[in-house]
């Protein structure tokens, strides 16, 4: 029982096509009344495994942009869980039309890359063609564009074995994701450290025993929500 728990938890990180949509669009063009479009770049952080959609963090700060008075559209996300830098570009390429445009793009991409070991220099190469088609597809170029740092999972009970281990590597790559969005000029929100509070508070833990509950994503949420109204075209 323990081998094959383990083994389903391994799934859920690896993502395989089983797992929610590769795209989930909740908006086609602006709805009626709406100032302000999203788009949402990512893997199972973005898509919110093992949360309901309410409580994506894409969603969450949609919801409290909209509390604030700003008339931001539901999401379009790109993600799936599983998704490498890779996958996520290839997926960019495949589900965007080069003739729109958000008023908003966040990434966090690369939990996946540290977790199938492969090479920082393939992630950082990625990662820059990421950022230029994000830059693209952004209304105002790199000032509607964020970043979010990628959480440590290590201290989860799905990487307690190798907690040390993943941890600096987590940080390794999130220099690197640091390093390529200065170098696009885009804003990076570092939300590791509230990852890792997961460590002492089970409740910020999903179901899975893996990935981050609502309340984790609220958190990064409120980490964020002064700075993105300055993002929003006035």
């Amino acid at each position: 029982m323990k081998n094959f728990y383990f083994i389903i938890l391994v799934f859920l990180v690896i993502g395989c096509n089983t797992s929610n949509s590769v795209t989930h669009n909740t908006e086609t063009d602006n709805p009626s009344g709406m100032d302000y479009s999203y788009l949402a770049l990512g893997d199972s952080y973005t898509i919110g495994e093992s949360v309901p959609e309410k409580e994506r963090w894409p969603v969450q700060l949609v919801a409290q942009l909209n509390e604030r008075g700003y008339k931001v559209a539901p999401p379009k996300i790109i993600a799936k869980t599983g998704w490498t830098s890779g996958n996520l570009l290839a997926a960019m390429r495949s589900e965007l039309n080069y003739t729109r445009e958000f008023d908003l793009v966040s990434i966090l991409i690369g939990v996946n890359n540290q977790y199938q070991g492969q090479g920082i220099e393939d992630y950082e190469e990625e990662l820059r063609e990421i950022f230029k088609l994000a830059l693209n597809h952004s209304k105002r170029r790199e000032k509607g564009v964020f970043a979010l740092s990628i959480p440590d999972y290590g201290v989860t009970p799905f990487g307690a074995e190798n907690t040390e281990t993943i941890g600096e590597e987590i940080d390794e790559f999130n220099a690197v994701f640091r390093r390529i969005a200065a170098e696009f000029e885009v804003d990076f929100y570092n939300i590791t450290p509230i990852s890792r509070e997961a460590e002492r508070d089970a409740a910020l833990i999903a179901e899975d025993n893996l990935h981050p509950s609502g309340l984790m994503y609220r958190f990064w949420v409120e980490e964020i929500i002064d700075e993105i109204p300055q993002i929003l075209p006035q």
